[in-house]
């Protein structure tokens, strides 16, 4: 069971737990943080991938040898 198999009712059993913690005010605050952060290692990751294509592109294609 991954956290992509939670459902409905597990969403808003936590979205009541975060309130109950957090109470309404710092709520929107933490969602702002956590959607930062995840916007930010998007970012960072495509920016990996295409910086890894680039590497392969100008060493000929072998990867390997680039990340030994």
């Amino acid at each position: 069971m991954g956290i992509a198999q939670i459902g409905f009712p597990g969403l808003i059993l936590i979205i009541i737990v975060a309130l109950i913690i957090f109470g309404p005010k710092k709520l929107p605050e933490i969602g702002k943080a956590a959607g930062q952060t995840l916007h930010e290692f998007k970012n960072s990751t495509s920016e990996l991938l295409s910086d890894d294509d680039k590497t392969d592109k100008t060493s000929g294609g072998n990867s390997e040898d680039s990340h030994k």
